[in-house]
């Protein structure tokens, strides 16, 4: 009997589920009563120091020399450190996907925005960031706006060029040409980035990390200290919040403090306040188009040419991988056949730009988005047509089902699912609506739109497609779990947490997740990629399943029937007419010396890609989504209002659709904060201005609509992901569109719907109050 036939068995037998179900997040009491424990929170140990990084005041300078004797010599400071102190040869740390020349964690001789280029360390943390020191640099002009570089540089990002055919031969005269900029994010963590590093015996350190990635900290701690993998620990009980931006990011600190922690031999704390946070790390990747298409009268896209610059920042992070992922979504949910694609990574004198939920899908997937609007203005249709016409075919093997970098969309319920939101949504007859509205009110303008999505589900470089965990049962019955994902307030211990729960046929109550930590699950890959739930709960299902078969066997022999006759359910074990306590069979088991505990490891199956052409199966499925948005705008002001949202998500067979639909909520409202409200600024200094809750504008439960439908769309997943569930972490960020195009629309009423706005992103009352002004004038 094979692993699907024997978990559908179980279900079958019993009626008894605990996966699937909706069930509160292991840690929503603690969140409710400030009891959850961060980084920040661990008691402080003997000894403690607080670190603060020393930041650059100029965005483009070399630092000539320093004269640091003034801050080692002021009240409180213990040590003042440079990239002279980091081992030799050993000044960077990077992402494993980058080159490792890419980021400096220390560097004296880096021309960052506002980067690290010393560090104190005091008794206190209030002295610390107060010292400074003398320095003489040589200053350039900063650049701010990336631009088109003379070569590639392979040292730094190489370009991302994917062309399938030859755009210009299928091109018929109806073409047009467009711009469109698309702004950055920050990701606005509640909690900032953090490192509380202690020194142990033999050169080891402990680090308590607030990432989303232990393995990598682990990795660059010991490459940045010379020491060997398993002389440095690192653990990660929970993120308050990470969205990308504790990915790669949080390496500096986690690095810097164990740097100092090991230079002094006391425990150090590197904790950043809001405006240092938002001024040293990096954010979402802002982009700008060029585009070319050509299409049918019927709005079929015949041919298109895309070339799109992103702002790196100051080094490449994860400036490629993004880049390749925004290529991979240009299609979004549409079959493209003539297609010239060119992601270009401009290196700029900022922040060096980094993860952000969704990682350069949603990037890719707004310009085809784009497009699809000016066609739908140009043929006077409406734009949910154009996209139906567009969409890859419902049944593969008719002609329209493979995606230019060669991935054959055998999954697609995008058809089925946008006409379900059609109708519940009444979207058409609420078009009609709004244009009569606007046909009266001549101040106040509505729009509506309807968006899908695809989004692909699996880390774009193979090798981090694997997850490992550890199930412990004690002999109380109780169990524990231990897995290679972090928590960040997503609630992925807790699904995990189900599914082993599941599998041993216990109450969730039963089973608790612990820290993730490099001790215990080594190599782990970063909680990225919406492959959290989907990595973990196949590597936590697999060491459950081990334990369980262990006992069924044991139970089995003794009841004198077959192992896979016998039934864990609700706490219970039933085999030959008779039940007893899961507990009282664990301890019988723990008598015979059955082995109660198991590693567990999965591997994403048929994943494979070829960077250097840009094709594959980079995905194992895709997650399907769409959004219909309507809101209203003041063409005096700028200022609009989002009056009702229906969504509809596929989460496949959800884990946990009470968490699944909070998910969704918060992916909405977030991208609803990237293409509206959140502005970054720069002066012309180069200094970021935008650096605080005071000068960036998140979206507020007042921004939220006061009519919020959101429904998960059901249906199993078609591979066999685990449970049959499917990723919800990234792909609901791209449901906002709808809420930009809405606004667009309400823009283009202005001029009678006959004019595509040049309404850039984020829309905000300065954006929207040009793009009426541009309407207006024809």
């Amino acid at each position: 009997m094979n692993k699907q036939a024997e978990a559908f068995l179980q279900d079958a037998q019993t009626g008894w589920a605990e996966a699937g179900q909706s069930r509160a997040h292991e840690s929503a009491r603690l969140h409710v009563a400030g009891e959850a424990a961060y980084t920040d929170d661990l008691p402080a140990l003997q000894g403690t120091l607080h670190a603060a990084f020393g930041l650059s005041a100029k965005p483009h300078a070399r630092i000539k020399s320093m004269d640091l004797e003034a801050a080692k010599a002021a009240p409180g400071v213990k040590a003042v450190f440079t990239a002279a102190d980091v081992c030799p040869a050993r000044t960077t740390s990077a992402p494993s996907c980058t080159t490792i020349r890419s980021s400096p964690t220390a560097s004296c001789n880096t021309s960052a925005s506002r980067c690290s280029s010393w560090s104190p360390t005091a008794t206190t943390s209030r002295a610390a960031p107060r010292v400074w020191p003398r320095s003489t640099t040589k200053s350039s002009s900063p650049s701010s706006r990336p631009r088109k570089p003379a070569r590639p540089s392979p040292t730094y990002c190489r370009p991302c060029i994917w062309r399938a055919a030859t755009p210009s031969r299928a091109w018929p005269p109806r073409r047009l040409r467009g711009k469109l900029h698309v702004g950055g994010q920050e990701q606005f963590y509640l909690e900032g980035q953090i490192a509380y590093a202690v020194p142990k015996e033999e050169d080891a350190v402990l680090v308590h990390s607030s990432t989303q990635h232990p393995s990598e900290m682990q990795k660059v701690i010991g490459h940045s200290l010379h020491l060997s993998a398993n002389k440095v620990l690192v653990e990660c009980r929970r993120m308050g919040g990470g969205f990308g931006g504790k990915e790669s990011q949080s390496a500096i600190w986690a690095c810097a403090a164990a740097l100092a922690a090991t230079k002094l031999g006391r425990p150090v704390k590197l904790r950043a306040d809001r405006d240092d946070d938002m001024l040293v790390t990096g954010k979402r990747h802002c982009f700008y188009y060029e585009y070319e298409v050509g299409y049918g009268d019927d709005g079929l896209i015949l041919g298109a040419a895309l070339e799109m610059m992103l702002r790196s920042g100051f080094s490449a992070d994860l400036t490629g991988p993004v880049a390749t992922r925004a290529v991979c979504h240009f299609d979004n949910a549409y079959y493209l056949s003539d297609v010239d694609i060119r992601a270009l990574c401009g290196k700029t004198n900022t922040q060096s730009n980094t993860a952000f939920r969704g990682f350069g899908g949603p990037q890719g997937a707004i310009a085809i988005e784009n497009i699809i609007e000016c066609i739908a203005r140009d043929l006077s249709m409406d734009p949910l047509d154009v996209r139906k016409r567009n969409f890859y075919d419902a049944v593969p093997g008719k002609g329209r089902d493979t995606t230019p970098y060669g991935q054959v969309v055998r999954d697609n319920i995008i058809h089925e699912l946008v006409e379900d939101l059609e109708a519940s949504s009444a979207y058409r007859a609420r078009r009609a609506a709004v244009r009569e509205f606007n046909k009266t009110s001549p101040i106040l303008k509505k729009g509506i739109s309807l968006t899908p999505h695809k989004f692909g589900i699996s880390f774009n470089m193979p090798m981090f497609n694997q997850a490992g965990a550890l199930v412990h049962v004690y002999t109380d019955g109780s169990v524990l779990v231990n897995h290679g994902g972090t928590e960040m307030g997503q609630g992925l211990n807790t699904k995990v947490a189900q599914v082993v729960a599941h599998e041993l046929g216990l109450p969730l109550a039963c089973v608790r997740a612990t820290a993730t930590d490099t001790s215990k699950i080594a190599n782990t890959s970063a909680t990225a990629a919406s492959t959290g739930s989907d990595l973990n709960g196949k590597a936590a299902q697999d060491a459950a399943r081990t334990i369980r078969k262990r006992l069924a066997a044991f139970v089995g022999a003794a009841a004198g029937v077959t192992p896979e006759s016998v039934v864990f359910a609700a706490g219970m074990v039933s085999a030959g007419g008779k039940s007893e306590p899961f507990a009282d069979v664990v301890g019988k088991a723990y008598a015979a010396r059955i082995q109660l505990w198991s590693d567990g490891f999965y591997i994403t199956p048929g994943i494979h890609w070829d960077q250097a052409s840009m094709t594959g199966h980079p995905f194992y499925y895709f997650a399907y989504g769409a959004a219909v948005s309507e809101v209203i705008v003041d063409t005096l002001t700028g200022e609009w209002k989002l009056l009702r949202a229906d969504v509809l998500y596929d989460a496949g067979t959800s884990l946990n659709p009470a968490l699944d639909i909070g998910q969704v909520e918060g992916a909405f409202i977030q991208g609803m904060g990237w293409l509206t409200t959140e502005e970054l600024k720069w002066n012309a200094a180069g200094k970021l201005t935008t650096h605080a809750p005071s000068t960036y504008k998140i979206p507020t439960v007042s921004d939220c609509p006061g009519d919020f439908r959101v429904r998960l769309y059901q249906q199993p997943n078609f591979e066999d992901c685990i449970h049959r569930s499917k990723a919800v972490g990234e792909p609901p960020l791209l449901l906002p569109f709808s809420v930009f195009f809405a606004i667009r629309e309400a823009v283009s009423a202005v001029g009678g719907d006959k004019i595509d706005p040049p309404l850039q992103a984020p829309a905000t009352a300065e954006s929207i109050l040009n793009a009426v002004n541009a309407v207006r004038k024809g």
